[in-house]
């Protein structure tokens, strides 16, 4: 199983950067590979002028049309999600989460902005066709500190039960995906097949 993560924050120091490199370890414990990128990855110039040839989005483009699934971390800002997130999202094709499993998180100052996950980055991510949309992971900025000195970062235990549960419930859904049919067993199925009219 492969899976692509997206990091949308502008920061190096990231809350929502956190969640995804603890989902990573996750789910790399249960096998699955996981490609995973920031905002920062990407030259500015890319994003901002829309370059759709940009050999770092074309290689983007081809991991996640190769994925199972999808993970997408983002600070939510001014009751949204992250602005640079949306311009990497906008260059993605129009139908690039279609057949995809996806699992979003947040994080944000106050749960005041709880509802962003729901009304503002999830009909983003639908309209590119996620196929299976998971209920997304929303954290407080208290529940996520900074690890001191090298040591990792803590999540408070509510936390981690939460985004423990939702990466079961992402692995399942990986897991119960249908296997593609190899092109080459569907030819000589057709080829061999008794047909009668």
């Amino acid at each position: 199983m492969l899976v692509v993560s997206l990091g949308g924050s502008p920061s190096l120091k990231s809350r929502s950067a956190v969640l995804l490199d603890y989902a990573r370890q996750r789910l790399q414990q249960q096998g699955v590979e996981v490609i995973s990128y920031q905002i920062l990855d990407f030259a500015a110039e890319d994003l901002l002028h829309a370059r759709f040839d940009s050999p770092q989005i074309q290689l983007l483009i081809e991991q996640i049309a190769q994925a199972d699934g999808v993970l997408v971390a983002t600070p939510v800002y001014k009751a949204s999600f992250s602005g640079a997130l949306k311009t990497l999202l906008d260059l993605l094709p129009e139908r690039a989460l279609q057949h995809k499993v996806v699992l979003p998180l947040a994080t944000a100052g106050s749960s005041a902005h709880m509802l962003a996950v729901d009304y503002a980055l999830k009909p983003v991510l639908a309209a590119l066709k996620a196929q299976e949309m998971l209920h997304g992971v929303f954290a407080e900025d208290r529940q996520i500190s900074y690890g001191e000195g090298g040591a990792p970062a803590q999540l408070v235990p509510v936390l981690q039960e939460r985004l423990d549960d939702a990466l079961e419930h992402f692995f399942a859904a990986l897991a119960r995906r249908p296997k593609p049919l190899d092109p080459q067993l569907l030819n000589d199925r057709l080829v061999n097949a008794r047909w009668s009219i």
